[in-house]
């Protein structure tokens, strides 16, 4: 099974931001290895299709000015495969700086049984999320903290 990861839109009635939840398949995308650049526009990727163009561009194109051959153009193939391993992940990253939230992750065969899934446990979850806890005591959080001792890397130093 595959792990899908459930993003919620920004805004709109729970019902709604439920019917509208988008859900990303974690793992290697075979058409996203096959035809990066298209597959980043389908997804509306605009910035990296751009950046896999221009990077797969340059490296046949060093790999010509160097004399290698159709090794150069091979060269391509590196931004083929990280955009495979990486495309789901930069979906999820696009769609984070769009303003979804990330509900959490379920498991399913396919897209539809992870929307079942996800379907079951969000009507399970109470309508009101339950308030953040305070990162700040209520009692300290008029006044100014103190000015913490300089440190360096995991080690505080004390002022003597």
């Amino acid at each position: 099974m595959a792990s899908h990861v459930v993003m919620l839109p920004p805004s709109g009635s729970p019902q709604a931001r439920a019917e509208q939840a988008v859900f990303v398949r974690d793992g290697f995308s075979w058409p996203a290895f096959l035809v990066p650049p298209l597959w980043l526009l389908w997804h509306r990727l605009w910035a990296e299709a751009i950046v896999a163009i221009l990077l797969m561009g340059a490296f046949s194109g060093f790999g010509e000015m160097a004399g290698m051959g159709f090794a150069g153009s091979l060269l391509g193939l590196l931004v083929s495969i990280y955009v495979g391993l990486e495309g789901q992940a930069m979906r999820v990253a696009a769609l984070r700086r769009r303003g979804y939230r990330q509900w959490g992750v379920v498991e399913g065969g396919d897209a539809d049984e992870a929307y079942m899934r996800y379907a079951h446990e969000a009507a399970a979850e109470p309508d009101e999320p339950e308030p953040a806890v305070a990162i700040v005591p209520a009692e300290t959080a008029g006044r100014r903290p103190a000015r913490p001792a300089p440190s360096l890397g995991l080690i505080p130093y004390g002022r003597h």
